[in-house]
């Protein structure tokens, strides 16, 4: 038996003969309390790089926001120390400092050093919160070189500080100052009504990895999201350590009293074609539930819960889905049960509404959960004492009751809604049904045209074009596609492939453009069906590029306006449909020369054609061989187009990966690339009209073509 034998998680080997004939229960070493944390920290919050530290902080956060919840706490800073310490203050009531008569110790001292051990555990300290387990705080201590607690309670400011989960206190700032055990003190008188807790500590570095590090970013994401779950909670977050762009330091501070609705507005990109939709409700349910009773013993009791849900949303002209689910706060990002409940009653509601308005025909199908949800932005909240989550991560909501309670609450609120007789509401609703509509429409005619490629593959023996001119080689990081701009040019171009691994796709004149047309224009179009149909590996949202025949795509397209104009066309339908070959870096824009220039009696070594890719460059090399004293031939060729050049000429300097230059088509900036995009090929004509107009007087009209 190894060290990796089967065992509970704080019993470990401490030293077993390596031969396994000697190990007895000596051979056990039984970690108590915080060192099992020290020991194993990856169990507790999933990692010690930059998002273990996050989690530390987080931790420390919800423990004040849960204060927030219960209506006890309107005011959180968080301050992010110039000496690498992070403080997080309260106005909360405090952390309790009585003697917990069980341990014998202060309030504090239980909530810092006793794991599974705080006031979420059905005690009705809390009603609904985001801590479960009771190891928050204590986790954050023992992987702290140092931490400072301060509480306001009764009158007084109550301290203490812990040296990696010891208690005692320091007698200077920082983690290596001479340090003494002790327990909870009285530091100083303050008013009665003053109530809080103040946190703050110093990461350990013997856990953490050198380079983790807190995010500014991530810190004023989650400020925002509590605050716009929680209104009228103010969060501040002070960077005295200077996270910020450059090093730059900076206070921000969030408050939202609209609640999830502005949350939802905030989340949205998109026109709305809906007002945001505000849903509330609640519902009870019973569960079997270990107590504590009297005498201290465990005793499985079958209580009633109350769930609240709250939920806000929203549809737009869009197509993308975009939902937050939260319960107590705390963001399920792979949602769970009240996820599931919400999106089975929009479909379901929306469904028996169709139906009923005779929106959808007898015979069609009814719509899917996609369909219904499609341009839907949506918060989904849920709050309930003790969620059952799967892990300290808390991911994924398990509660099953959780899917009834939010399924009846929302079916209720949705119908009331879609079929609401008020003339705004009703206009509304009927534009968000038919957009649902639609989209079942849309998805059963590009099922329907799949099928029938299918089809049409089975009954024919090659699915491919009659005008590709496929390569021989069945490796797919080495074979390359031409995408080739006219039939002249594809002549030249199978003399100049390599032809084991190079295949040529000719496209006659310029193709459809796809982003003022829709997916069943596209599909019909000759020249974009052949393209999607060659690659082989679908389009849009069925797109999988681990099935692409080809490893490159090169566009090789003229160089003058028209070429230009071509291959921003091929970009549109790739952007599209197939963005995650750009995304991977695998499709290519191919650069040709402009113009040849001969060498007269050239010297040993040096080449007798000279290429240049501009006119600029041309000047340059021109000046460069007169001032070295290169004679060149008056005659210098200027290509119009592919066609004009010999298939030896056109291998040298586009096709043959010795010699050719290509330049990799990337998606830096998608926001600003789909700017772009829509600006010069959408169907608003008035932005792209102001553009041209806009951009006329910095045309160069010496490099007009005529």
């Amino acid at each position: 038996m190894t060290a990796e034998t089967s065992v509970p998680s704080t019993a470990l080997l401490a030293g077993a003969d390596r031969d396994g004939s000697n190990y007895t229960a000596r051979h056990l070493l039984v970690l108590e309390g915080l060192e099992a944390v020290r020991k194993r920290p990856g169990m507790y919050i999933g990692s010690t790089d930059s998002r273990g530290l996050m989690h530390c902080l987080w931790e420390i956060i919800d423990n004040s926001v849960d204060e927030a919840l219960g209506g006890y706490c309107d005011h959180i800073e968080v301050i992010l120390h110039d000496d690498a310490s992070v403080e997080v203050r309260d106005n909360g009531r405090g952390i309790p400092v009585d003697v917990e008569p069980k341990t014998g110790l202060s309030g504090v001292e239980v909530v810092m050093t006793k794991l599974h051990a705080g006031g979420k555990f059905g005690g009705g300290s809390y009603a609904a919160s985001g801590g479960l387990h009771g190891v928050g705080a204590s986790v954050v201590n023992a992987l702290s070189a140092r931490l400072d607690v301060e509480v306001d309670r009764a009158g007084n400011t109550h301290a203490i500080s812990f040296r990696r989960g010891v208690p005692g206190a320091f007698a200077a700032v920082g983690p290596d100052a001479k340090f003494e055990t002790g327990g909870l003190r009285k530091t100083k008188r303050v008013p009665k009504t003053r109530t809080g807790t103040r946190v703050r500590y110093w990461a350990d570095r013997q856990i953490f990895l050198k380079d983790a590090k807190l995010s500014l970013e991530n810190l004023h994401q989650r400020a925002r999201q509590t605050a716009f779950l929680v209104p009228g909670l103010t969060i501040v977050v002070r960077d005295e350590f200077g996270l910020g762009e450059g090093g730059s330091k900076g206070e921000e501070s969030f408050r939202f009293d609209g609640g999830i609705s502005e949350f939802c507005e905030y989340l949205a990109t998109d026109k709305a074609v809906c007002d945001v939709l505000r849903f509330s409700g609640q519902g009870t349910f019973k569960e079997t539930v270990p107590v504590l009773d009297e005498h201290g013993q465990m005793t499985p009791t079958q209580v009633t819960r109350e769930l609240d849900v709250d939920v806000a949303m929203r549809w737009g002209t869009g197509y993308d889905t975009t939902l937050k689910s939260f319960v107590n706060i705390i963001a399920t990002p792979k949602g769970g049960t009240h996820v599931a409940g919400f999106e089975t009653a929009v479909a379901s509601t929306m469904n028996e509404v169709l139906r009923g308005k005779k929106l959808l025909r007898v015979a069609e199908d009814d719509i899917v959960k996609d369909d219904a949800l499609e341009g839907l932005t949506a918060v989904v909240t849920v709050r309930l004492a003790e969620p059952q989550f799967e892990g300290q991560t808390k991911e994924v909501l398990g509660t099953s009751a959780a899917r009834r309670i939010v399924n009846t609450v929302i079916a209720k609120e949705l119908k009331a809604f879609l079929t609401s007789t008020k003339r705004d509401a009703a206009a509304q609703a009927r534009v968000v049904m038919e957009k649902a509509v639609a989209a079942a429409r849309t998805r059963i005619a590009a099922r329907q045209h799949k099928d029938a490629q299918r089809r049409k593959t089975a009954l024919e023996s090659s699915s491919l074009p009659a005008k590709l001119a496929d390569c021989r080689s069945d490796d797919v990081d080495r074979s390359e596609l031409f995408i080739v701009e006219g039939d002249s040019a594809l002549g030249t171009a199978k003399l100049a492939r390599n032809s084991e691994f190079q295949a040529l796709l000719p496209i006659r004149g310029k193709i459809l453009n796809v982003q003022k047309s829709s997916v069943t224009d596209m599909l019909k179009n000759a020249e974009c069906g052949a393209i999607i149909q060659v690659i082989g590996a679908g389009s849009g949202r069925t797109f999988d590029i681990d099935a692409a025949r080809y490893g490159k795509i090169i566009m090789m397209t003229d160089a003058d306006v028209d070429g230009s104009h071509i291959r921003t066309l091929l970009l549109t339908l790739f952007q599209r449909y197939m963005r995650p070959m750009i995304e991977a870096g695998r499709v290519f824009a191919a650069v040709p020369p402009l113009h040849r220039v001969e060498l007269v009696q050239p010297k040993k070594g040096q080449d007798k054609y000279v290429y240049t890719y501009s006119d600029r460059e041309l000047r340059d090399k021109l000046m460069e061989f007169q001032t070295k004293g290169v004679r060149y031939k008056d005659s210098i060729q200027r290509y119009k187009g592919l066609g004009e050049m010999d298939a030896d000429q056109l291998a040298e300097t586009t096709m043959d990966p010795r010699h050719r230059t290509l330049r990799r088509i990337t998606l830096s900036d998608l926001e600003a690339a789909e700017q772009v995009f829509d600006l010069l090929m959408g169907n608003d004509v008035a932005p792209r009209k102001e553009f041209i107009s806009s951009s006329a007087a910095t045309l160069d009209r010496s490099r007009i073509d005529a």
